[in-house]
């Protein structure tokens, strides 16, 4: 089914004909081994922020390959601060996304996964009041939950004194959640480049100059360049691109 903004391929193989949800699907997949794939919207001069939030940078094509982002992931992992910031609701799907998920052995939702090493963290908000599936909650051994949060979320302590994200991505995995999606923020993208632990990132940018002040999409300590090969090119006919950079 193609809706809204038509996308199409600019490489490799371009084509002017609109992908469909379908074409996307294939296009975005699940990898056949554990992978932690990582989605941002920037600005063309980097800004990861309109006005304090990306939704000023987000379209409708943007927000298309990111409902399917969501839907082919096992889970999704946020950022406390993201989580708190961009006021995150409970992980839900149209009914058309879980079908495809229950076609393809999946549960219905992908569950939500915080990683937080304060534990700041509110357990009325409706990403854990609300949500379909018990989130967990990513942490270390030196800060305690606030009342509450135990009730609404597992909570999983992954290094002494800093969040160990090597660790707490097996546990994950140990768990069956394999397919890992990070929307951010900047602070988490740099701690699981500088960990290796990033295999795929998907970047729509957007065509607009933000000027100076945003942050980038990644922050955090200096950390050798690595190489993630471009698997993809898409455009949106209202001008956005869509790159997807990868490990094979």
């Amino acid at each position: 089914m193609t809706v809204g903004i038509p996308i199409r391929r600019l490489w490799p193989e371009p084509s002017a004909l609109p992908l469909d949800d379908a074409a996307l699907t294939v296009l975005y997949g699940r990898a056949d081994q554990p992978r932690l794939r990582v989605n941002f919207v920037a600005s063309l001069d980097g800004a990861v922020t309109v006005d304090g939030y990306s939704a000023g940078l987000s379209g409708e094509p943007d927000k298309r390959v990111f409902g399917l982002l969501r839907m082919l992931c096992d889970a999704l992992v946020v950022a406390a601060g993201t989580l708190r910031h961009e006021d995150y609701r409970a992980v839900r799907l149209d009914e058309r996304r879980r079908a495809w998920r229950r076609d393809n052995g999946l549960a219905e939702y992908p569950t939500l996964v915080v990683v937080s090493g304060a534990l700041d963290l509110d357990p009325a908000q409706a990403a854990f009041a609300d949500a379909p599936v018990r989130p967990v909650v990513l942490t270390h051994a030196g800060v305690d939950p606030p009342p509450g949060l135990t009730d609404v979320a597992d909570v999983l302590r992954c290094g002494t004194d800093r969040v160990d994200l090597a660790a707490g991505l097996d546990e994950l995995r140990r768990r069956g959640l394999s397919q890992l999606l990070c929307e951010g923020g900047p602070h988490l993208f740099g701690a699981l480049t500088a960990a290796n632990l990033v295999d795929e990132l998907c970047l729509t940018v957007s065509p607009l100059l933000a000027g100076p002040g945003p942050a980038r999409i990644i922050a955090g300590d200096a950390t050798p360049p690595r190489q993630l090969p471009l698997r993809h090119v898409l455009a949106a006919d209202d001008g956005v691109l869509m790159l997807r950079h990868a490990r094979e």
